[in-house]
Order: structure tokens, then C-alpha cells, then sequence
């Protein structure tokens, strides 16, 4: 299957990037990443990527894998940006391709890509999230339900799983998913001044709720719960929170949630504090040595020091 991958980052997000990308080739993954990026070309992409187009460069990464970096001019924070920027990508490889993916720059594959593509003929592929479940009429839901309601759209409650926006792939003939989320975060951003408004950092955030009952505080996620129960007609498939590594199980996309990502974490010093390396920061560090290098030898030998010490230490010191 032909599959457009699609991620977003900015500032020093980059590095997840590329550790991402190692994890897709590790995976097994034949094709192109469409990476959308404000700012300069990171560091590791200066030197390999050719000029493609107007606002656009071709990196080769395999004979198998290749980036195009596409420069963003939109005001927008990244986790509002996601069903425009994937609508935008099937303009560039839609006939190329038969299905799309986006995932954040703080995951990474750990399981074959086969699955994964199987995994996309089974509906719109979700993950859930570490707060989930919702139930029928937890205040979330029902503020989604009342907010949207006059817009025309009515809700259909399809089970309490609650899906992490970290992770959105489909097939293209499901491409009308993409556009009621799209559209649905257009209301959302009326409604709350803007695509730069944010529950997270990074981007403006707003004194008090975001909506009734804070239904909108994850402004993307939020908007793409509501589109699910806004599309009955089109199937979903949900993994477990075990996915991203939320909770125990088999973690197929590890997903660095906060804002300590891996490659900011000190892990001796979290350790001694009671904050043991996770599921994620052990997974991450073990795609760095991939056929991008965001990391010198020596910054790869001290994490991986830090990192096993940590481990150590979070069997003996534990956060009360």
C-alpha cells in the first residue's frame, strides 16, 4: 500500500522528527514523508536536501524513503493545523497514494509497518489516549454535542474510547473525515479567537474555560472526537491506550506526551526525584543510530549512560 506520511514540527522538535523517520525506515516503511516546518531546515536536512519547488526540498533518506519538507506560512500552532495540512498533502500525492497518515513528532514506530497497513483497512485508525474513557454524557461530550448542534452537525455517541491526536491515518476514500475535522476546527477557532489558541504551550492560551465544561481545552483532539461522532458512517478502529504506552502492554507508538521529550529529559537527575525513563524515552533512544543522525557519538553515549542509571535508580526511588 502506498501511504503518505505526514508529520509537523518546529524549533527543536526537529530531532524528534528525525528519530521518527529512523523509526519508519526500522519499521519497514517504502515511501515518502511530507514534514510541514516553520523556520530553517533542521540541521541534519541542510546539507542533503535539494531545492523541489517553491517552498519545498527533497531529502533522500534510503532508496526506499525519501522527506519533502514543505515551509508552512500559516499563524496557526501545529495541533490545529493537522486536517489542513494532510488535505494539503493529498493535492501534492494523492494520486500517488491510497491513504495517509499523520503522526507527531514525539512518537515512534515500533512495530512492523505491515500491521500498520493492515491496521488502515480496518477503518480510520485512532489510538487512545490516557484519558480515555468518556462516557455518553461525561460534560465533554455533551459541550461537543451543544456547540455543534447549530452548525448543523448531530453527534452519535459510538462508545466511550477517546482518542489521542497524536496519530490520524486513513484511506483516501475516507477523505470526508478530513474535511468535517477540518471544518469542525474552524468553529472550534471562532470560537475561541483564533487557530493560535491552545490548552497546551506553544501557543496563546486563554484565561478560564475553553468552552463548557473546558470541552475544547485539547483544541485538536477535542475537534477530532467530535468528528467521529459527526461521521457514524464512516468506520473507525481504535487501539488501546497500550499503544502510545499510557499503561502497560504492547506499545506499538510510543508517544512522549508533556513537554519533557526524550531528548530534553535529564534522566538522572527525574530519577532522584521519583520520575523513572518511560516506555517512550527507552524506545526513542534505540531509533537514534538510523540513517539520520540528529545526534553527535558523544550526545548518544550520555543519554544512553543517563538513561540506564535512571532505570536503575527508578527501581529503588519512587514519587509518593
Amino acid at each position: 500500500m502506498k501511504i503518505a506520511f505526514c508529520t509537523l514540527f518546529e524549533h527543536h522538535y526537529h530531532l524528534g522528527a528525525a528519530v521518527l523517520v529512523n523509526s519508519l525506515v526500522r519499521a519497514g516503511f517504502n515511501g515518502t514523508v511530507y514534514a510541514g516546518f516553520r523556520g530553517p531546515l533542521p540541521p541534519w536536512a541542510e546539507a542533503k536536501a535539494k531545492v523541489k519547488g517553491e517552498n519545498q526540498w527533497e531529502m533522500t533518506v534510503t532508496p526506499e524513503v525519501r522527506i519533502v519538507f514543505l515551509a508552512l506560512q500559516t499563524t496557526a500552532h501545529f495541533t490545529n493545523f493537522k486536517p489542513d495540512f494532510l488535505l494539503q498533502v493529498e493535492r501534492i500525492a494523492g494520486p500517488e497514494t491510497e491513504a495517509v497518515i499523520y503522526c507527531d513528532p514525539d512518537i515512534v514506530v515500533t512495530t512492523n509497518w505491515t500491521y500498520i497497513e493492515e491496521w488502515l483497512t480496518c477503518g480510520v485508525a485512532l489510538c487512545e489516549d490516557v484519558n480515555s474513557p468518556l462516557s455518553e454524557n461525561h460534560p465533554r461530550r455533551v459541550g461537543w454535542r451543544r456547540f455543534f448542534k447549530p452548525f448543523r452537525f448531530d453527534l452519535t455517541f459510538r462508545g466511550s474510547a477517546f482518542a489521542n491526536g497524536g496519530f490520524v491515518g486513513l484511506l483516501w476514500e475516507h477523505r470526508q473525515f478530513l474535511v468535517t475535522w477540518q471544518t469542525l476546527m474552524a468553529h472550534v477557532a471562532t470560537e475561541l479567537g483564533g487557530l493560535d489558541v491552545v490548552g497546551i504551550g506553544g501557543g496563546r492560551k486563554l484565561q478560564g474555560q475553553y468552552g463548557f465544561a473546558d470541552c475544547f481545552h485539547n483544541t485538536d483532539q477535542d475537534a477530532l472526537n467530535a468528528t467521529v461522532q459527526a461521521r457514524p458512517e464512516i468506520p473507525i478502529s481504535f487501539l488501546g491506550p497500550q499503544t502510545m504506552g499510557f499503561v502497560a502492554g504492547k506499545a506499538l507508538l510510543p508517544h512522549a506526551l508533556g513537554a519533557a521529550k526524550p531528548w530534553r529529559r535529564r534522566y538522572i537527575r527525574e530519577a532522584l526525584g521519583g520520575i523513572a525513563p518511560a516506555t517512550v524515552d527507552k524506545a526513542f533512544w534505540s531509533c537514534t543510530e538510523g540513517p539520520i543522525r540528529p545526534f553527535s557519538q558523544v550526545e548518544l553515549f550520555w543519554k544512553r549512560v543517563q538513561l540506564t542509571v535512571g532505570a536503575a535508580l527508578g527501581r529503588f526511588i519512587r514519587r509518593v
